[in-house]
């Protein structure tokens, strides 16, 4: 089964705790703090693999978790880190964030083209710090440390898209399997009706100096940028083709249609689609010529592809080749034409080969970029008035750090104030109109606002 889209709940594992602790040993008085950090918790990755071909294994199965990291103990000893959760997947796979409320997908997180490319979807928390790391010159024996960090989790989609060099497209019947399986040893299902082929299929052509891999896409029909026949579903594996391989049935099938009028469908459902697509490299090709009787529906579709052809001057098409060039006449039954195809294919795919290699060179990772753009996220915090002398603050950092608080314990509680004053949210709160003595409420708890204390002044430099 050819599982392509799926919709999984990613969690890291949360950190551990550290210590409180103070060593004590014979002949040796008063010792200072030795509690030991809290190991972090392993992440989710997501990893492209070429030994996967779908997505079967999310298809029933939607929530992972890495594993939690341990508590810290004393005598420094530090807690082990949780062991990270690899999701290995098909590469060419798209990874987006997900809203299961919205049924929605959001941003890329990564675009997996390569075997081995991975990317972090949901890091596991930070293990909670020891004793030790709260010593200040005012603060010799802190009796406080802080909790592991709440690990990230939320819901991301994977979408696979074929990572095809030539993607063949076409009505139904139009003969791109029986093509396919001339061109290269894939055995797709082949057979005298429409929509033989549900899934697509992958082939390698070998030629003398390289290979590359073609698609035999299923059929489209007129509205299928709408989702019409699955329109949607098929034209999404086109999308990465550096070249579209357009194949006409010359014949019209058992419906006698016009070849003419499915090319230009075909085309128009292409550029509604996606609008780059209608700017790839595109050889059209003319199949079951073998069939006698059509000369004139083959004369009729190289004019058009011939004006389509000279339309193009931006450098689209095949402009360093004879006109006659984006117009191949081929017969999958007698092998007419396969040859030819298969070399034309394969010289301009190793041309786009070469330029996309020197484009690549310095583009930015789609991970690095999502990793920065989620971190400008996850500091931002909104405060809301309520009611009167009632305000809540909302925001991922602000509401970790509150969770990573050992509330039965004063000094961690003089340590969160600390640290919120640090993060500004003392002074939005004064800018939102909060006054001493005011509610304010994180999560499930609440404070009291005191506005006119310095805490440093009153608990010392306390660093975080």
């Amino acid at each position: 089964m050819f599982v392509d889209k799926v919709h999984i709940h990613v969690m890291g594992g949360d950190g551990g705790a550290g210590c409180m602790s103070f060593r004590r040993e014979a002949h040796v008085p008063k010792g200072g703090p030795d509690g030991g950090d809290g190991g972090h918790g392993g992440n989710v990755v997501v990893q492209a693999a070429g030994d996967v071909s779908s997505l079967i294994d999310y298809r029933f199965k939607h929530h992972f978790k890495a594993q939690r990291g341990t508590h810290g103990k004393g005598s420094r000893m530090h807690g082990a880190r949780g062991e990270d959760a690899v999701l290995k997947v098909p590469v060419g796979t798209v990874v987006r964030e997900y809203s299961e409320e919205d049924k929605a997908a959001g941003d890329i997180v990564a675009d997996l083209v390569r075997d081995g490319d991975s990317v972090i979807v949901a890091q596991g928390g930070m293990g909670g710090r020891g004793n030790i790391h709260f010593v200040t010159s005012t603060r010799r024996a802190p009796a406080f440390a802080e909790l592991g960090e709440p690990a990230q989790e939320g819901w991301i989609e994977l979408e696979v898209k074929l990572m095809a060099d030539a993607a063949l497209v076409g009505m139904p019947s139009a003969g791109k399997s029986s093509l396919i399986s001339r061109m290269s040893a894939a055995k797709p299902k082949i057979a005298d009706y429409p929509f033989t082929t549900l899934e697509p299929n992958l082939g390698v052509v070998r030629l003398e100096d390289y290979d590359y891999v073609i698609a035999d896409v299923p059929g489209l029909i007129e509205g299928a940028h709408e989702g019409r026949g699955l329109g949607h579903e098929f034209l999404r594996h086109v999308e990465r083709a550096a070249m579209i391989v357009h194949v006409v049935d010359i014949t019209g099938g058992f419906e006698g249609r016009d070849p003419v009028r499915d090319y230009r469908i075909i085309k128009r459902e292409l550029e509604l689609h996606s609008p780059e697509l209608a700017q790839r490299p595109c050889l059209v090709v003319a199949n079951k010529v073998d069939v006698a009787g059509f000369e004139d529906n083959i004369e009729r579709l190289a004019a058009a592809v011939k004006e389509d052809s000279l339309a193009a001057v931006d450098g689209n098409e095949f402009l360093d080749s004879p006109i006659d060039s984006r117009l191949l006449r081929t017969s999958a039954i007698t092998g007419a034409g396969i040859e030819p195809l298969k070399g034309t294919i394969g010289s301009r795919v190793h041309e786009i080969r070469e330029a996309a290699r020197e484009a690549d060179a310095d583009e930015p990772h789609y991970d690095h970029v999502w990793e920065r753009r989620r971190q400008e996220r996850e500091r931002r915090f909104t405060v809301t008035k309520l009611s009167a002398g009632v305000y809540r603050v909302e925001g991922r950092q602000v509401e970790r750090m509150v969770v990573q608080t050992d509330w039965d314990n004063e000094e961690a509680i003089a340590f969160l104030q600390h640290r919120m004053k640090r993060q500004g949210v003392d002074d939005a709160l004064a800018a939102a109109g909060a006054r001493d003595g005011d509610e304010i409420r994180i999560l499930g708890y609440a404070f009291e606002f005191e506005s006119a204390l310095t805490h440093e002044d009153i608990y010392g430099e306390l660093e975080d």
